[in-house]
């Protein structure tokens, strides 16, 4: 699914007005038509709905959304804020439209800001996408007003005084608990500091043109269930274990054998062929007790990764879970990667290990996956202010050394050399447990082994292990889940592909 721009989602409008052909107004009222839809499937009409409205469009779906729902025997109140101020035609049509129903209440001066009931319901349509300014004076009362309150509160479109595309310069925002989006996501939605004020968030479809919206330029895209299932293959009939890949996990150390485990029982939920976990001697016999399905090539470093394994016969190969960082292991790391032509995913102390010592970065092949958290990246390119200019540093890492770098996260990124962001929209907050990023290795390394190609793998990787953490959650609860609960939640994520 595509994150359009704010210059494109009002391009993608005045194309489908256009050449549908429909009138503006039309398409306000089929947008608050999806919103309502949306609403009365989830609210009973016992609920009363608070609608604040802007003089723009924004605050022309809100009186339509109003209208509305009053037909469909909701409560509803309208304040309009300055409603003296400039008003879109669209606003001026709607508004003229609701009068006849009741009389809109009107917000010239603090004063007139009402304390809002707990009970109540808070529809936002103050501002819209197009906003690129800071919120003040009587708007930004209001929001005041709306964040204090301890009531549900809902955003059409997008929170007032959040920027689309851009780093919001205030926080006088709208914090809504759901957002229900116009037909595409905006980037704010799935940026960690703006997805703050943005609470659950649902797409509507209102039938802007698909055609436009296929032909758009796009580098950011919400990865979803159909995206997945058309890289997803059937098992063929007469395959055996050597047709669904070798993989290779260089993993564990002296007390972190537990991620090596992790990343083996992950890799061969994947439907991988074949498994082989070299590891120090200390962890052969806790490997072959709790991983039976793996092989162990067996370090003869006694507690860490010291000599590197032959690594000619695999097809996928993945490193660092539970690796720790001695001097020995940081120079087999450096002649591991010497040897190695084909993608490899790096993970956990493998990162370290390479941002301690940069020129190691010359010898990573083309297309390896890097899947830092934030501290790992950090490490890597350095601090950064705010979401967005992470986004910035981790296109140019991706970019500046052709690799893929999966920062891992509320809405996982996907970044590519070519420039292009994947976010990720399945997971939880009870995945932000230890041990989950070395399940997540596992799960891409048996794919990459697989043969899926290594943009493939990690999208396959990220969103399975984001579903099947949701899968656990549903079990488990997001407060007492762990890792070994998401990979039992694999297969079924899996399945559900079918």
């Amino acid at each position: 699914m595509k994150i359009l721009s704010t210059n494109q989602i009002r391009e993608a409008d005045a194309y489908t007005i256009a050449n549908e052909p429909i009138d503006s107004i039309d398409l306000m009222e089929r947008a608050s038509i999806a919103f309502v839809n949306w609403f009365v499937s989830r609210f009973d009409s016992g609920k009363e709905a608070w609608i604040f409205c802007g003089t723009g469009n924004n605050g022309g779906d809100g009186l339509a959304i109003a209208r509305l729902l009053h037909e469909d025997k909701y409560n509803v109140k309208v304040f309009v804020i300055n409603p003296q101020s400039h008003r879109s035609q669209d606003f001026e049509i709607n508004y003229q439209r609701f009068l006849p129903i009741f009389k809109i209440q009107s917000i010239k001066e603090a004063s007139d800001i009402q304390v809002i009931p707990e009970e109540v319901i808070v529809i936002d349509g103050l501002f819209g996408s197009g906003l690129s300014r800071k919120v003040e004076g009587l708007y930004a009362q209001a929001i005041k007003s709306i964040n204090q309150s301890k009531c549900t509160t809902i955003a059409i479109d997008i929170p007032s005084g959040l920027f689309a595309d851009q780093l919001t310069n205030s926080s006088t925002v709208v914090k809504a608990n759901y957002t229900i989006a116009f037909q595409v996501p905006k980037l704010a939605f799935v940026m960690q500091d703006s997805g703050l004020y943005v609470g659950n968030w649902q797409i509507v479809d209102i039938g802007l043109s698909q055609s436009f919206i296929d032909n758009c330029d796009a580098n950011y895209f919400v990865l979803t269930k159909e995206d997945i299932k058309s890289i997803m293959s059937p098992r063929e009939k007469y395959g055996h274990k050597g047709t669904y890949g070798r993989a290779l996990l260089v993993a564990g150390s002296y007390g972190k054998m537990g991620a090596a485990i992790l990343a083996g029982r992950a890799a061969m939920r994947s439907g991988l062929g074949l498994l082989t976990i070299h590891s120090p001697t200390c962890g052969v016999n806790i490997l072959q007790t709790s991983v039976p399905e793996a092989m162990v090539s067996v370090d003869p470093t006694e507690f860490y990764f010291g000599q590197v394994p032959d690594t000619s016969n695999y097809t996928g190969i993945g490193i660092g879970p539970g690796l720790d960082q001695k001097e020995k292991s940081e120079k087999a790391i450096e002649e591991l990667l010497g040897q190695l032509s084909q993608p490899i995913v790096i993970d956990a102390d493998a990162i370290n290990i390479i941002a301690n010592h940069r020129e190691l970065i010359s010898l990573i092949p083309e297309g390896s996956i890097f899947t830092p958290h934030h501290k790992e990246f950090e490490r890597l390119v350095g601090k950064w202010e705010n979401d967005f200019e992470r986004l910035e540093l981790q296109k140019e890492f991706s970019k500046r050394h052709e690799v893929i770098v999966v920062f891992k996260g509320p809405h996982t990124a996907i970044s590519t050399a070519e420039g292009q962001v994947f976010f990720n929209n399945t997971g939880n907050p009870g995945m932000a447990t230890a041990g989950s990023g070395d399940v997540l290795t596992g799960l891409t390394t048996g794919f990459l082994a697989q043969g899926f190609e290594p943009l493939e793998a990690t999208q396959l990787g990220v969103y399975l292990h984001g579903f099947a953490g949701d899968i656990a959650a549903k079990d488990k609860g997001e407060f007492s889940m762990i890792a070994s609960d998401i990979i039992d939640g694999i297969s079924e994520a899996i399945q559900s592909l079918d």
